[in-house]
């Protein structure tokens, strides 16, 4: 397997890029066999992680809209449920 950085160590728009760059390579349909499932594995777990970040950052907007006393705080919520499953 290709050496990659962790994906939660990716920025969100480095982690968009990669996974733009995956998307063009396996629609492009020039790699091998082994190096598309590869790069599709590492689209899914880029993806994924980027499910998970935008829910958190919206459960983020969320809890500031809902504070009552126009105060405009940030308070930290609980993640949005990113269980899906990636049917083959």
């Amino acid at each position: 397997m290709a050496d990659y950085k962790n994906v939660d160590e990716l920025t969100y728009k480095e982690a968009t890029t990669e996974l733009e760059l995956i998307i063009r390579a396996l629609e492009s349909g020039d790699m091998e066999l082994e190096t598309s499932l590869e790069k599709y594995a590492r689209g899914v777990e880029l993806l994924k992680s980027l499910r998970t970040r935008l829910a958190d950052a919206e459960q983020k907007v969320s809890v500031l809209l809902k504070d009552v006393d126009g105060t405009d705080r940030l308070v930290e919520g609980t993640p949005a449920d990113d269980s899906d499953t990636l049917n083959l």
